[in-house]
């Protein structure tokens, strides 16, 4: 009876309906990322199905090459950097896509282009797929300064100058959150009956302080002091709070998941063996730290503020630390003091 009702109920939010509904606050819009957000949610469910479908469809195991990281590349990476290829150019409204599976940036042929440039990362964390850990796709939008004649300039452009930006994770739900700056930060989930996202997080807000860390304890004997000391602080609490507890999952899109819904502080910095961080600043650090942030916490790099970093590469990488924004502050203060110490 429960189900019966439910596939009849008129009042649940889609996607497409949230988006539009946001499109007519603005009278002057012209629809264009309403049409372009369709066409990723369009991919996300495309990847959504083939990931659930890898063990049977024969997708798994690699596909022989490596991509512009080094990393051994799965079918379902291939796979999913097509889709969304595709889907983005055929959307009518993108004039250049940079991809983590791609070396060079996309310029769309001049017949199909549109205004936007969209940076992403088809599917991160895909070597868990075997193991079943949540992976998922990450993505940003900007605006080019000129569509017709894009120029790299176009894209290298600091996470302060996003449109929109969100990620789909592909766990035991498919979880799909978007922000699109005006409207803070919105959760959605795949409801498999009806073939639509529908809105179950509404409004995201980030605790101010949370109780769990997250980082790859695994490099601890390479970090720079104010790592090794913030994460001693949360073990080892000086003032006779609770410690926090680790929570690390080694995939970007669900440790991120999994701090915006709870709070906590989640880490990937810098340290001697790679020196500019491990994750890459335009398809990764980028549209988590815009998520974040829309969502009331920080993101910092250890320098700075994330979102004002400029890339230099479109495969640039950054150290982040990310989160609720009290725990990012005590970051912060011990970067500060490290400096202080150095000048």
């Amino acid at each position: 009876m429960d189900h019966v009702a439910h596939t009849h109920r008129t009042d649940l939010m889609t996607i497409t309906r949230f988006v539009l509904n946001e499109q007519s606050k603005y009278p002057e819009a012209r629809g264009d990322l309403t049409i372009l957000l369709n066409h990723i949610v369009l991919g996300c469910k495309f990847v959504c199905s083939a990931v659930n479908k890898a063990g049977f469809a024969k997708l798994l195991g690699l596909a022989g090459e490596t991509n512009v990281q080094g990393e051994e590349q799965k079918k379902l990476d291939v796979l999913s950097n097509e889709v969304f290829v595709k889907a983005l150019i055929t959307s009518g409204r993108t004039c250049m896509l940079v991809s983590e599976e791609v070396e060079e940036a996309i310029f769309v042929e001049p017949s199909k282009r549109g205004r936007y440039i969209v940076v992403f990362d088809p599917l991160d964390g895909s070597s868990n797929i075997d193991c079943g850990v949540s992976i998922g796709t990450i993505f940003g939008i900007y605006l080019a300064k000129d569509s017709h004649n894009p120029t790299l300039d176009d894209v290298l452009q600091p996470g302060n100058k996003l449109v929109a930006a969100g990620y789909c994770m592909y766990g035991s739900s498919c979880t799909l959150v978007l922000s699109t700056g005006n409207s803070g930060v919105n959760g959605f989930t795949l409801d498999p009956s009806l073939g639509e996202f529908i809105l179950t997080h509404p409004n995201i807000k980030i605790p101010e302080k949370g109780k769990i860390y997250s980082v790859n304890e695994g490099n601890a004997k390479n970090w720079d002091a104010p790592t090794a000391k913030y994460v001693e602080d949360c073990k080892f609490p000086q003032d006779g709070s609770s410690p926090k507890s680790l929570r690390y999952v080694g995939s970007m899109v669900a440790d991120v998941h999994r701090t915006l819904l709870y709070g906590g502080i989640f880490m990937y910095p810098a340290d001697k063996k790679s020196p500019n961080g491990k994750l890459r600043l335009l398809y990764e650090v980028f549209p988590m730290s815009y998520l974040i942030e829309q969502a009331g916490g920080q993101a910092f790099t250890g320098n700075q503020r994330a979102l004002d970093l400029v890339p230099k590469n479109i495969h640039d990488r950054s150290p982040v630390f990310l989160g609720s924004y009290d725990d990012v502050e005590e970051i912060k203060k011990l970067y500060a003091a490290s400096n202080g110490c150095n000048a």
